[in-house]
């Protein structure tokens, strides 16, 4: 019987992955059998990480602190992987913030590091991964986390810097599947709606908010913990082989409407 999920002996670096959506997903691509590398700028959290993945799943899982705005920090990062594991088949460009603060009264300060983190972030992971890894080896799948804010607009929680960011991650990855796919690298987008992290929960748990997701949320409720693993599978998987430049909102339906 075949697992189209198997990715024994596959190493992912998943980036953001010292709490939160970066941890479920490690877990998740670790319960298939993937080696992890944990991604953040906190050692003692990616550390905590590795080691939990490592004693719950029996995968090889690491912990290298980096900046992903610091290209120098990327490109050790990546040089540092392919010296223990001399492979990289998944990436997964979780790290990012989100600010919320009307547009008429952000400071240039705050939009450039939305866009530096969130977007110039995922441009250097990438492309440090794909030059020293997957190109030389004529295969990958990168992941782009979005967002569903990265589709469309919103009433409640103004963020445009976020929401400009995020739209340029929707389109850059639609750019790099055009461009790599010959490469034998698949690049897609994963666009989470509402989830508990440690950046949301408190706007999450707010009695206005929770009445707006009734509202605008076909599911009427947020995202639980473990609702986005099988997007990240199914496109880390080897067998989503002619999966590319796809766009997925995992968001309760939110941008269906």
């Amino acid at each position: 019987m075949k697992n189209y999920f198997d990715l024994s002996g596959q190493v992912a670096i998943v980036t953001g992955c010292s709490t939160g959506l970066g941890v479920q997903m490690a877990k998740a691509l670790a319960n298939q059998g993937c080696n992890i590398v944990a991604v953040a700028r906190r050692q003692n959290l990616i550390d905590e990480v590795a080691e939990e993945l490592k004693a719950t799943y029996g995968v090889e899982a690491i912990g290298i602190a980096a900046d992903i705005t610091d290209t120098d920090a990327v490109n050790t990062c990546v040089d540092k992987v392919m010296e223990k594991f001399g492979r990289i088949d998944i990436l997964i460009n979780n790290a990012g913030t989100g600010g919320v603060e009307p547009a008429e009264e952000m400071a240039d300060e705050t939009f450039l590091r939305e866009v530096n983190i969130d977007l110039i972030g995922t441009f250097k992971f990438s492309r440090a991964v794909a030059k020293k890894a997957m190109i030389p080896a004529k295969y990958g799948r990168i992941i782009n986390i979005a967002s569903m804010y990265g589709l469309v607009g919103n009433k409640i929680a103004p963020s445009s810097a976020y929401h400009a960011a995020k739209g340029g991650v929707v389109n850059y990855t639609r750019a790099l599947a055009s461009e790599w796919g010959q490469k034998g690298i698949n690049v897609n987008a994963i666009c989470p709606g509402y989830f508990y992290t440690p950046l949301t929960v408190d706007t999450l748990n707010s009695d206005f908010f929770k009445k707006y997701a009734e509202t605008m949320i076909p599911l009427s409720r947020y995202g639980n913990e473990g609702e986005l693993d099988t997007a990240a599978i199914f496109l880390s998987s080897p067998a989503s082989s002619y999966v590319n430049g796809v766009i997925l909102p995992v968001d309760g339906g939110y941008t269906s409407m």
